[in-house]
């Protein structure tokens, strides 16, 4: 009885393995993350160019104004721009694309 309880389990799980995805998908899958990715990564890297020269335009402001105080805001906008920038190189790391 036991013998045929374990063959019979055997067999339901072999069906179940052969029904997962194959490799053809595994790899359409990859291609797909990849067309994608990099859109996301140019993205990162056009947003911190914005925040780079935006803070530049608003600390020139700054400094037209007369106003002293403005090296927070270079570190601000200097550290806006380079989590923008590791954020992208960091995700193409993780994805190993």
């Amino acid at each position: 009885m036991r013998k045929i309880s374990l063959i019979l389990a055997c067999c339901i799980a072999a069906c179940t393995v052969s029904a997962q995805p194959g490799i053809s998908e595994m790899q359409q899958a990859q291609q797909d993350l990849k067309s994608t990715f990099f859109s996301a990564f140019d993205l990162s890297l056009i947003v911190a160019g914005l925040f780079g020269i935006i803070g530049g335009l608003r600390i020139y402001k700054n400094v037209q104004m007369g106003k002293d105080r403005f090296t927070a805001d270079v570190a601000a906008w200097f550290f806006a721009a380079l989590f923008m920038t590791l954020a992208g190189v960091f995700l193409r790391a993780i994805f190993g694309i």
